[in-house]
C-alpha cells in the first residue's frame, strides 16, 4: 500500500508540475497524498524498522562482532527513525499557514530530542533481550497492553468504524513502546509527563536488570559506560524537548513578533481549498487531534479537501 500511494503521488505530482494551469483540486490531492505517505512511513518505521533495528543490535551484542558497515547502518537507522517523526510533524504543519512552519533551528532540535530519547530505549530493550531473549516478548506484550489501554481511555476517533479504530490504536500502542505519540486533543503536558516517567522507569529497570544479572566475567563489560550514558542521553532528550517548547516553538516565536501561533491557540487556520463538498475525514481528525481547531472557522478550512481514500 505504501508503494502504491508513493507511485500515485508521483503520478499526480508530475501531472501538476507539467500542467499549464495548476488546478487547486490536483494540488490538494498531492498535499493529502503526501500526508498519507508520511503517516504510513511513520507506521512502517515503528512496526517494522525499529523492531528490526532492535533485533540487529541484539544480534551484534550476542555475537560480540560488528563490522564498520553494521555500525554505520545502526547509526543511520536511528537517524531515519527520528527523521520519520520530524517528517510526520512537518507534514501535519504543512496544512497551516506558511508562517507557522518549523524553522531550521526548531527542526534540528525536534530531530535531536527524538534521537536522544529513542536511542536509550532501543539499547535497553536489546540489553534485556541479551539476558532473556524470550522474556522480551512478554515485556513488549505487557507494555503494549498498557499503552493500548491508555490510548483507548483517551478516546481516539480517527476511523469510521470500531474495527479499524482498534487497529489504529494497536499500531499507536506499538509506537508508544518506543516513542511519544499524541493521539488526543487538548494540552499534552501532563500526559507527556506520565508517558516519559513510565518509559524512563521501565528503561531504567531493564538496564538495571542487565547490570545485576550479567556475569562478572561477561565479555560485554565494555557496555557498562554505554549503559551509564543512556540515562544522561534520555535526560538530554527531555531537556531539548523542554527547550523547544519554551524557546523554539512557533507559538513563542510568533508571540515575540506581536502575534500568535494558531497551532496551540484556540483558533487554527488551515490552508483553504476550493472544494467545500469533499472532505478527507482522516486528515480532518488528525489535524483536530494534533492541533485543536475551533468551530466554525476551523471547520471551514478543514473542509474542502479531496477524498483521497476513494482516489487511491
Amino acid at each position: 500500500m505504501w508503494m502504491l500511494r508513493c507511485l500515485h503521488t508521483l503520478k499526480v505530482g508530475w501531472k501538476v508540475c507539467w500542467a499549464k494551469v495548476k488546478e487547486e483540486e490536483e494540488q490538494s490531492r498531492v498535499a493529502f497524498l503526501s500526508h498519507d505517505i508520511s503517516m504510513l512511513r511513520l507506521f512502517e518505521t515503528f512496526l517494522e524498522n525499529t523492531p528490526q533495528l532492535t533485533l540487529l543490535l541484539y544480534v551484534i551484542l550476542r555475537t560480540n562482532k560488528a563490522e564498520p558497515s553494521q555500525g554505520l547502518g545502526i547509526c543511520t537507522a536511528f537517524m531515519c527513525v527520528s527523521w520519520s517523526l520530524l517528517d510526520y510533524h512537518q507534514s501535519l504543519r504543512s496544512f497551516l499557514q506558511d508562517k507557522h512552519k518549523l524553522s531550521l533551528g526548531s527542526s534540528i532540535v525536534y530531530f535531536l530530542w527524538n534521537l536522544f530519547l529513542i536511542c536509550p530505549r532501543v539499547l535497553t530493550v536489546a540489553l534485556f533481550a541479551l539476558l532473556w531473549p524470550y522474556s522480551v516478548a512478554v515485556h513488549f506484550l505487557l507494555v503494549w497492553l498498557a499503552m493500548f489501554l491508555w490510548v483507548s481511555l483517551q478516546g481516539t476517533d480517527l476511523m469510521e468504524s470500531p474495527g479499524p479504530e482498534q487497529l489504529y490504536r494497536a499500531m499507536v500502542a506499538v509506537i508508544l513502546y518506543f516513542s511519544w505519540f499524541n493521539v488526543a486533543q487538548g494540552r499534552t503536558l501532563y500526559r507527556s509527563i506520565i508517558y516519559h516517567g513510565f518509559i524512563l522507569v521501565d528503561s531504567i529497570l531493564l538496564a538495571l536488570s542487565w547490570l545485576w544479572y550479567r556475569s562478572p566475567s561477561d565479555e560485554h563489560s565494555y557496555l557498562i559506560p554505554v549503559v551509564s550514558a543512556a540515562l544522561p542521553c534520555y535526560l538530554l532528550g527531555l531537556a531539548l524537548r523542554v527547550t523547544y517548547y519554551k524557546w523554539l516553538h512557533p507559538n513563542v516565536q510568533v508571540q515575540e513578533e506581536g502575534g500568535y501561533d494558531e497551532v496551540d491557540a484556540s483558533r487554527l487556520e488551515l490552508r483553504s481549498f476550493s472544494m467545500p463538498d469533499l472532505v478527507n475525514r482522516r486528515m480532518q481528525r488528525l489535524a483536530q487531534t494534533q492541533f485543536p481547531v475551533s468551530r466554525p472557522m476551523g471547520q471551514r478550512f478543514l473542509n474542502g479537501a479531496t477524498a483521497v481514500e476513494s482516489a487511491v
